[in-house]
């Protein structure tokens, strides 16, 4: 069973879509608000993300953006009543995978997802055997080899200081999950105390 996370603010519209998925056997879960969404995504593994554009408290483009930084392979479509092609083309800019205007047919959709969940998982099965047998990290355009203990960007190699190789090889072991300080300088330093938190932001930026 799939799991897709629904932002949709328009109360009957996300209900009927929803009522839909999950009489295809989907698993949804059903957001109204950009932040609502970040706080369901951080906490939950999602398939696939249903998004419509205007929100009421944040824009549908700034949202894909903070998810994609969370999880850059996670597929995005979005789903909004915007059918300008500058809109769209942004949308895609940003990282969506797909842009359904409404008004639509639920089999255009369920469609459209499906299509999508099909690309997911051929992505996934391939990146799971890359890493298995090369014991290689692969996010975008991020490549973390432990083997040789290097890193890469878009494939050119990245210098990296050790401290930094570790902090980025403890963020990738825990992608899409919300890490506290104390759990990063637990896990990096062996105790919070006596690390000063302003430390562990140096290295982060």
């Amino acid at each position: 069973m799939y799991n897709i996370l629904l932002i949709e603010d328009d109360t009957a519209l996300n209900k009927a879509i929803s009522v839909y998925f999950k009489k295809e056997k989907f698993h949804v879960l059903s957001c109204f608000s950009g932040q609502e969404a970040l706080d369901t995504f951080s906490q939950n593994n999602s398939d696939l993300i249903i998004l419509d554009i205007n929100l009421p408290d944040l824009s549908g483009f700034d949202l894909i953006e903070q998810i994609k930084i969370m999880n850059l392979n996670i597929p995005i479509l979005i789903l909004s009543a915007c059918d300008l092609d500058s809109d769209i083309l942004h949308g895609f800019n940003l990282g969506a995978e797909d842009y359904v205007t409404k008004p639509f047919t639920p089999l255009e959709l369920l469609a459209r997802v499906n299509s999508q969940l099909r690309r997911y998982r051929r992505f996934m099965e391939k990146l799971g055997d890359k890493e298995k047998t090369q014991n290689i990290h692969v996010i975008g355009g991020l490549e973390l080899d432990e083997e040789r203990v290097e890193v890469r960007v878009d494939g050119e190699l990245v210098k990296v200081t050790p401290m930094e190789y570790k902090i980025l090889k403890l963020l990738i072991d825990n992608r899409g999950k919300v890490l506290t300080h104390n759990y990063i300088l637990g896990q990096i330093w062996g105790s919070a105390q006596g690390v000063e938190a302003a430390n562990l932001r140096v290295f982060m930026a």
